[in-house]
C-alpha cells in the first residue's frame, strides 16, 4: 500500500519548571474534565475515534477508555450525559437515530469529521457485463435474481447489513419499495463475516451482490469499476422522515443512498459548557482515503489494538501542523 505515513512512536517529555522560573506552564481547557467517548462496534471507527481521543487529550481532558455499543445506545447515552461524544454519527444515515434520541436539545454537532461517505448496492463486474445489469430493480426477474443464489433456494443473497445499523433500515425499505421480497433474501449478522464469505465466492469465479459503505476496506478489495459496479436504483425510497429525498448524486447516478458526511456527535450540555471542545469538534477533518487506508492495513492484520494506536500516532505525526492548528483554534475558543 503506497502512502505517506511512516509509522513512528510518539513520546511526551514530561518539564518540571522550578518554581523561580519565569515561564509558567499553560494551564489547559480541558484540565480536572473526564469525558467518556463511544464507538459502535465497527472496528473500522476505532481509527477515527482515537484520533480525537488524542486530541481531547492535548487539550487537557481525561479520556476514558471508548466504550463500544450499538450506535442506538450510542446515542442515548450521549443524550443522557452517561457518554460525551460519538466520534463517527453518519449523517443524513442516522438523523432517524438523532431526532428520536433528542435532536438538537440534546446533541451538539458542527462541521464535517469525514466528508463524501458513498455506500449502496455492488455486483461483480464480469455478470453485469454478461446479463446487462445495471440496476437493482432488474432482481425482480427471478432468472436474474438466482444468479445471486448462494444457498440453492432460487433467490438472490444479499450481503447485507447489521440489525441496528442505519443501513439496515433503508434496504429493508427498498426490499419492499423495489418489490424485492420475492427474489431477494437480505442476509444479515455479523457483517466482517458475511463480507469475507463474499469475497471468498468472488474468488471462486461466482456472482456476488453485496451492500458496502466507503471509507471501508472492501472496496480496496473489490474495487469498483475493476471488479465490481455500483447498481442503481429504480427510484429514490427512504424510510420515515426522509421519505421525499432525492438520492440522485450529482453525477446523475441514483445509487440509493444520501452521501453521508462523519460527524462528531456530543452532548450538548458538555459543548456548551466547554467551548474548547466544541470547537475542537467543528474543526477537525480526516480525509476519507486516509481512513480507507488504515482500514486496508487491518484487512491485511495489523488490527490489534496496538496496530490502530499507532496507525493513529503515525496520523497525527504525518498531519502535524494541521493537527496543531485544531489545538490552537480549540484553546483560543476558550480564552
Amino acid at each position: 500500500m503506497q502512502h505517506t505515513w511512516k509509522t513512528v512512536l510518539i513520546t511526551g517529555t514530561l518539564v518540571s519548571l522550578s518554581w523561580s522560573s519565569l515561564v509558567q506552564a499553560e494551564k489547559l481547557p480541558g484540565e480536572g474534565i473526564t469525558v467518556q467517548p463511544v464507538q459502535s462496534t465497527v472496528a473500522e471507527e476505532t481509527f477515527q475515534t482515537l484520533i480525537v481521543n488524542k486530541a481531547m487529550e492535548a487539550l487537557g481532558y481525561k479520556v476514558l477508555p471508548t466504550k463500544e455499543v450499538d450506535y442506538n445506545v450510542g446515542y442515548t447515552s450521549i443524550a443522557n450525559g452517561d457518554a460525551t461524544y460519538l466520534a463517527v454519527g453518519w449523517f443524513p444515515l442516522h438523523e432517524g437515530k438523532y431526532r428520536q434520541a433528542g435532536g438538537n436539545d440534546k446533541f451538539y454537532v458542527a462541521g464535517q469529521y469525514i466528508s463524501n461517505a458513498a455506500q449502496g448496492y455492488l455486483i461483480d463486474k464480469k455478470t453485469a457485463q454478461q446479463y446487462k445489469i445495471t440496476n437493482i430493480g432488474q432482481l425482480k426477474d427471478p432468472a436474474i435474481a438466482q444468479l445471486f443464489d448462494a444457498n440453492g433456494d432460487g433467490k438472490a443473497d444479499l450481503s447485507g447489513c447489521n440489525p441496528g445499523w442505519g443501513c439496515e433500515g433503508v434496504i429493508e425499505h427498498q426490499l419492499d419499495a423495489f418489490g424485492l421480497r420475492q427474489t431477494v433474501t437480505h442476509n444479515q449478522g455479523n457483517y466482517a463475516a458475511i463480507i469475507a464469505d463474499t469475497i471468498t465466492r468472488y474468488k471462486n469465479g461466482k456472482p456476488i451482490l453485496y451492500y458496502t459503505w466507503t471509507p471501508y476496506w472492501v472496496s480496496g478489495v473489490l474495487v469498483p469499476g475493476k471488479d465490481v459496479i455500483w447498481l442503481e436504483v429504480p427510484f429514490s425510497a427512504l424510510p420515515g422522515a426522509r421519505k421525499n429525498v432525492d438520492t440522485t448524486l450529482a453525477n446523475g447516478k441514483n445509487y440509493g443512498f444520501q452521501m453521508n458526511a462523519m460527524k462528531i456527535v456530543a452532548n450538548r450540555k458538555f459543548a456548551e459548557e466547554n467551548p474548547a471542545a466544541a470547537k475542537l469538534f467543528a474543526v477537525m477533518k480526516v480525509d476519507i482515503n486516509d481512513v480507507s487506508s488504515e482500514n486496508m492495513m487491518m484487512s491485511q492484520g495489523k488490527n490489534s489494538q496496538a496496530d490502530i494506536e499507532n496507525h493513529a500516532n503515525s496520523w497525527i505525526k504525518a498531519h502535524q501542523m494541521m493537527f496543531d492548528s485544531w489545538i490552537k483554534q480549540a484553546k483560543d475558543a476558550a480564552k
